[in-house]
């Protein structure tokens, strides 16, 4: 876990997750931004991502997984709603 984005991303080429949890509003860079430099990094451009957010209004679920996130949960977050998306996702990229 981390507070920015930019640490985010140093974590995740180093520790290979097996999955990213990313808010979309983040002190520093932004979500998006981030899930860009992630995607276009040999060493983190294939782990799955799930956007979390609290600005349902800002952002649609369409226009979060057309930047490229592998699936889109809202806040508060709803457990089993959660756990189904992550299983979703995990299980799409053969996790």
């Amino acid at each position: 876990e981390t507070e920015t984005a930019e640490e985010g991303i140093r974590l995740a080429q180093e520790s290979q997750p097996a999955l990213i949890l990313m808010d979309i509003q983040l002190p520093g860079i932004d979500g998006i931004t981030a899930l860009k430099q992630l995607r276009a990094d040999p060493r983190t451009g294939k782990i799955p991502v799930i956007a979390v957010t609290a600005s349902a209004m800002m952002h649609s679920r369409a226009e979060i997984l057309a930047e490229g996130f592998d699936g889109y949960q809202t806040k508060p977050i709803s457990v089993k709603e959660f756990l189904k998306t992550v299983r979703d996702v995990l299980d799409a990229h053969g996790s």
